[in-house]
């Protein structure tokens, strides 16, 4: 009869509660044979309503890695008031219109309402609309479409 290894490897939990807390998720699981582990931690929960029929984007070409900060909190943009900046709630890719020719959601001077999609953000093959947390005028737009976000990075400011 063959040893069967007894208890559990911290190790392996240690690791994968770093990479919870490296990557902002809030839940990993692996299954290794006949063991499967689970960590995952408290947090608030945020929703972000999908819309019905996903853009057909091209994939974007792989980009060099970069080396990422720990965002534990919204990036603060240097001299704007934090109040009026959009900031990603996510790592992905953002997308300024619906479909790749379509016109933009919004263009610096739009005036906008609380609610209405300000761009979308391309996270795991998922397109997830980025709402306006307030109604107001756009006033600068802080990233290029197509270009990789990171989550807490500034996107758009409304005044």
């Amino acid at each position: 009869m063959a040893d069967k290894k007894s208890g559990i490897d911290q190790a392996l939990i240690r690791d994968l509660a770093n990479i919870l807390k490296d990557t902002d998720l809030t839940e990993i699981e692996v299954e290794q044979e006949d063991l499967r582990i689970r960590v995952s931690r408290a947090g608030t929960t945020q929703y972000i309503q999908a819309p019905i029929a996903a853009p057909a984007y091209a994939a974007p070409a792989p980009a060099a890695a970069a080396p990422v900060a720990a965002a534990t909190a919204p990036a603060a943009v240097a001299g704007r008031n934090p109040a009026n900046t959009v900031n990603a709630p996510m790592v992905g890719t953002a997308y300024m219109a619906p479909a790749p020719g379509a016109r933009a959601f919004i263009e610096i001077g739009t005036t906008v309402k609380e609610g209405q999609t300000l761009l979308i953000i391309e996270a795991m093959k998922t397109m997830n609309q980025i709402p306006s947390p307030k109604s107001g005028k756009v006033t600068e737009i802080l990233v290029e479409d197509g270009s990789p976000v990171e989550y807490g990075q500034a996107l758009v400011v409304i005044e």
